[in-house]
C-alpha cells in the first residue's frame, strides 16, 4: 500500500512539475550535497587493524536539477599494512598497483581540500557549521551538506584513521547526513544495502558495486529519488562539540 501511495505521490509530483525538474526538488534545504563512499583495506578473517582508506571519492549533487557537477577521486596508499588482502581486492576490485600508485592520507585530505575550495569559490557553498548559524544565507550562498551512505565513513573509517596519524581532518567532515537511517525513516523500510535501496525503489545499480566511485554516484541517484518523493535532506549526525544549546564555534572554518 506504501508502495502504491508513493507513486501516487510521485505522479502528482510529476503533474506538478510542468516547468521541468527544477520544481521537483525545490523544497530541499540545502542546494548542493557532496556523497562520500570511501573503500578500505579489509580482511576475511576478523582482525584487530584498523582500517585504512583506499578509495577517496566524492560527488558534487546539485538538488535543484539531480545533476552531478564535480567529482573528487584518488586511490589512496595505505601506510600501516601496505599489502591489500586477496578478499579486498575481490571485494572493491582495487588491485595492489593502484594503491601503490595511490597518495598517503595526508596528501589526500590537502588535495581534497583543495578541490572543496574550488567548487565552494565557483558554486558559492557554505557548510552548515557555527559560522551562519543565526542568518539565513544570501541567494548568492548555496548551502551544502555531506552524504554518506551510513555513518562509518565518516564517523569511524575518516575519523579513527586520522587519530591514529595524527592527521588534520577538514572541520566540514563533522556533520552530514546518513542515508540509510533517512531512508528507513522516510520509507519505514529497513534496506539490504545500498544495493537494496535501490532496487527497492526500481533503480538499477549502475557500474561495480564496492567501487567508491560508482557507490558514490549511485547513493547520489537514490538521493535524488528520495528527494524526488518528497524527502527532506537533512544533518543526521555530527562529531562536533556542544556546550548547553549553542553551537561550536570555528573561526578557522
Amino acid at each position: 500500500m506504501g508502495h502504491l501511495f508513493r507513486e501516487l505521490g510521485l505522479l502528482r509530483q510529476r503533474s506538478q512539475s510542468t516547468n521541468g525538474s527544477k520544481t521537483l526538488l525545490s523544497n530541499q534545504i540545502f542546494a548542493y550535497l557532496i556523497v562520500i563512499d570511501f573503500e578500505s583495506t579489509c580482511w576475511k578473517e576478523k582482525t584487530n587493524y584498523g582500517q585504512e582508506i583506499i578509495e577517496f571519492p566524492a560527488v558534487l549533487l546539485n538538488t535543484s536539477t539531480g545533476e552531478i557537477e564535480s567529482e573528487f577521486h584518488t586511490y589512496v596508499q595505505p601506510q600501516e599494512r601496505p599489502l591489500l588482502s586477496e578478499f579486498c581486492t575481490e571485494l572493491t576490485g582495487i588491485k595492489q598497483m593502484q594503491v601503490e600508485a595511490g597518495i598517503p592520507l595526508q596528501i589526500c585530505l590537502s588535495r581534497f581540500n583543495r578541490w572543496l575550495q574550488k567548487v565552494q569559490v565557483e558554486k558559492g557553498l557554505v557548510f552548515p557549521n557555527g559560522q551562519q548559524k543565526s542568518s539565513a544565507p544570501s541567494p548568492s550562498q548555496k548551502p551544502c551538506a555531506f552524504v554518506t551512505w551510513s555513518d562509518w565513513d565518516l564517523g569511524v573509517c575518516l575519523q579513527y584513521e586520522c587519530k591514529r596519524k595524527q592527521l588534520h581532518k577538514p572541520d566540514v567532515l563533522n556533520s552530514w547526513i546518513d542515508l540509510r537511517g533517512t531512508y528507513r525513516m522516510f520509507y519505514d523500510k529497513k534496506p539490504k544495502g545500498l544495493n537494496g535501496a535501490l532496487q527497492d525503489l526500481g533503480i538499477q545499480f549502475a557500474g561495480r558495486e564496492h567501487s567508491g566511485l560508482d557507490d558514490s554516484r549511485n547513493t547520489a541517484c537514490l538521493a535524488v529519488r528520495m528527494m524526488r518523493d518528497g524527502c527532506v535532506m537533512k544533518i543526521t549526525r555530527s562529531l562536533e562539540k556542544v556546550s548547553g544549546r549553542r553551537p561550536a564555534m570555528h573561526l578557522n572554518s
